[in-house]
């Protein structure tokens, strides 16, 4: 059973195939795939950002469109939105993530832009917009960075809320690059400033300046949803669970987590597609371990750098050491935003691949992870037979 049809959960679903005597159920809240990548296209107007499941995802595996409302790991059993309930005997936890604030008048007056909902409720409300209506995107990251360049490209008027500073997580090379080629297309960029209140036709900032804002996109902040916690299983602060190296759940080991909701050893890699279309396979190949009688191996995946769109036409890559730390070499402007389309469609072209041939996939390897998490001593909490059986 694999719950979750986004990058990882569809990656792990097509890995499992490569055994034929088993049965592979994907649960989903929705009968096609979400690019998330390219949710700040479908907002602009650029991109639908859907992929039909039957051109990602292997005919082998059944596809059941519901939500699932609890996991009962005792009994092996997860229960859907509509009252069904599901037997299991291994579970790939893979539910993504979403955006998440606690700043006041966010959930009233700001829009998301991390599911295919909220990027369909943003296009809706930014097409019956004025076109010279101020719009104010908060979170200086790569989502923020996408949205703010995609609306200022098509003429909008748009200022970037970053907070301490654009792109935090750049080289400084690269946040400099950024930074030019978004002002080039029209971007406001304040730092130095965080949004300490969203209001119905604004934001008042932490220093007491009021910015006018006719839509507030939020983008600032990333979660994992609350299935995993308010079912009894161990997680980080942002919902993920919480696993051992080979990203079986410390709580119960026909439990595994994969993608943005999956926090090895308590620390979790960069939510983000790079990782999720790596760590996928290796959920999957975990379960085929212990379906074998064999030991799963330790997961190990690297990356190789954050490729950002800044609108249709520029981008900026910035190269990443295996551990996703920067590095100054970067490629931007045109050859950036052609990479970056190469990148989306090679992520749909990669689960297609898995699905006809369970095993192709390959991933990075970092090598100092291992030495990282030892050096953390992360004590994971004991398991609880009484509780889960």
């Amino acid at each position: 059973m694999v719950v979750g049809g986004g990058y990882a959960g569809v990656m792990a679903a097509n890995r499992l195939t490569k055994r034929e005597d088993i049965e592979i159920t994907l649960v989903n809240p929705r009968d096609h795939f979400v690019e998330r990548i390219r949710l700040h296209q479908l907002a602009g107007g650029t991109s639908e950002a859907v992929v039909a499941y039957t051109d990602v995802l292997s005919p082998r595996v059944r596809l059941v469109v519901d939500t699932v409302a609890s996991i009962d790991a005792g009994v092996r059993t997860i229960t859907l939105g509509s009252g069904q309930e599901m037997t299991y005997d291994y579970l790939v936890y893979a539910v993504g993530s979403a955006g998440t604030t606690r700043v006041a008048g966010a959930a009233e007056h700001a829009y998301g832009v991390s599911t295919y909902e909220e990027a369909t409720r943003l296009k809706a409300a930014l097409d019956t917009a004025p076109a010279d209506a101020p719009v104010i995107v908060v979170g200086g990251g790569p989502t923020g960075i996408e949205v703010s360049s995609e609306l200022a490209e098509a003429g909008g008027n748009v200022t970037l809320v970053c907070g301490d500073r654009l792109g935090p997580w750049l080289h400084e090379k690269g946040r400099v690059a950024a930074e030019r080629d978004l002002r080039r297309l029209g971007v406001g960029i304040i730092e130095d400033a965080r949004v300490a209140e969203v209001l119905a036709g604004g934001v008042r900032l932490d220093n007491g300046r009021e910015l006018p804002s006719t839509l507030t996109i939020w983008t600032a902040g990333f979660a994992a949803p609350d299935l995993a916690r308010a079912s009894g299983l161990s997680t980080d602060e942002l919902g993920r669970l919480v696993t051992d190296e080979t990203l079986t759940s410390v709580d119960d080991d026909r439990i595994i987590a994969t993608g943005d909701a999956a926090a090895p050893s308590g620390q979790a890699y960069r939510m983000s597609c790079q990782a999720a279309n790596q760590l996928g396979p290796l959920a999957a190949e975990t379960v085929l371990a212990r379906l074998a009688g064999a030991t799963p191996e330790a997961v190990s995946i690297g990356f190789v750098g954050q490729c950002i769109s800044i609108g249709r036409g520029l981008g900026l890559l910035n190269f990443a050491r295996r551990d996703d730390s920067a590095v100054a070499a970067r490629l931007r402007a045109v050859p950036a935003a052609k990479v970056k389309e190469l990148i989306c469609r090679s992520t749909v072209w990669a689960m297609a691949m898995e699905a006809r041939r369970p095993g192709s996939a390959i991933g990075f390897k970092d090598r100092s992870r291992a030495a990282r998490v030892q050096a953390a001593a992360v004590t994971p909490p004991d398991r609880d037979p009484s509780r889960l059986g």
